[in-house]
């Protein structure tokens, strides 16, 4: 969103969190100064924002259901990351270019909150929004998104997983708005306004107080799912045993792998099918980069893609020359026959289907 208002910042003085929830529906749980062991003992006991889109299946490569189950049996999937870490270092930064951007004042939540009727409902909101005297008037996510995401933040758009996570800060709030804002390849602050919307907060509660009371409080394992989230999951949440099988039911075996051949099938048909389209498009597009379709863009073909390095090399031997250099990498040939124990343990598991049947 490229739109600027000139700022007119409320001075918060009195009216600044002060240890209460500050919000219409919550109450405050735990101060934001408690210990890590604290803060993970409270996240394991309710839904927070950040399991909201894993639990609806939104939470990309990242986090899906299974990863929000294990979590709240104190089984953690989630390894910090330099991304992480750097975004938690400026969400103050971005919190403040958007109150310069937006003229909305901002303020630090005073912990977690959790719902006053719903004690499983609970949600750390980044920051608290102020855009008249008195207690905050919403609530406020902060995000910092790869260059290669940019797409998505286009034309005032908010992706699915930032935006399920400040409507479930309305939710359990009860603000009848709030603001997502993104730092876009470090250079570019998107943000927009997200209204109340009441039947998604219905939905969203719904949803999740069914998921929390089957998976968390009966402690039921959710189903399997097609995510790629799930998948890298699996594949490291047990240690292998070498040479181990295990027995599975005949009928359910042959089930399973016709279902994978059908499937298999369709997706390459579906593969086709989505080439000749899409090779429609970029006839149609010819040398321009944007296809537009009553003023409005319809489609864009860009040379904003992977570098063909190979390509370059191969037409441009000596420029590729000096733009060489070489890089340390690691000698796995050497570890595999000297740190067999090692190697294995870091091998990926990979499932593989025999064409024959069973």
């Amino acid at each position: 969103m490229t739109t600027t208002i000139e700022p007119t910042l409320f001075d918060l003085g009195d009216n600044a969190p002060r240890g209460l929830a500050d919000a219409p529906t919550a109450r405050l749980l735990l101060p934001a100064g408690a210990s890590h062991d604290e803060w993970l003992a409270v996240r394991r006991e309710g839904i927070g924002g950040s399991d909201v889109a894993g639990i609806l299946g939104l939470g990309g490569k990242y986090t899906g259901p299974r990863h929000v189950f294990e979590e709240k049996h104190g089984r953690p999937t989630f390894t910090d990351s330099e991304p992480a870490e750097i975004g938690r270092e400026i969400e103050g930064f971005i919190a403040h270019l958007f109150s310069k951007r937006s003229g909305v004042a901002t303020a630090e939540a005073p912990g977690t909150l959790v719902h006053v009727d719903r004690p499983w409902m609970r949600v750390n909101v980044d920051r608290y929004t102020f855009e008249r005297p008195g207690p905050a008037s919403g609530c406020l996510e902060c995000k910092n998104r790869s260059e290669y995401q940019a797409d998505q933040w286009e034309d005032g758009a908010v992706p699915d997983a930032p935006a399920i996570q400040c409507h479930w800060g309305m939710a359990v709030g009860g603000w009848d708005h709030g603001y997502v804002a993104a730092l876009v390849g470090g250079n570019k602050l998107r943000w927009l306004r997200l209204e109340r919307d009441e039947e998604m907060v219905e939905y969203l509660v719904d949803y999740c107080g069914k998921w929390f009371e089957r998976h968390v409080v009966e402690g039921i394992e959710p189903p399997a799912d097609g995510l790629e989230a799930t998948t890298n999951l699996l594949a490291k949440l047990w240690s292998v045993k070498a040479e181990t099988i295990a027995e599975i039911d005949v009928a359910k075996a042959k089930e399973l792998r016709a279902k994978r051949a059908d499937l298999k099938a369709k997706k390459e048909s579906y593969e086709e099918h989505i080439r000749l389209v899409e090779n429609e498009m970029r006839l149609l597009t010819g040398e321009n980069e944007i296809a537009k379709a009553d003023g409005k863009p319809a489609w864009s073909w860009k040379a904003n893609g992977a570098f063909a390095a190979k390509q370059f090399t191969e037409a441009e031997p000596e420029l590729a020359a000096q733009y060489t250099h070489m890089a340390p990498a690691l000698d796995v040939e050497r570890l595999k026959a000297e740190q067999p124990e090692k190697y294995a343990a870091f091998r990926a598991r990979v499932l593989r289907v025999p064409t024959k049947g069973i």
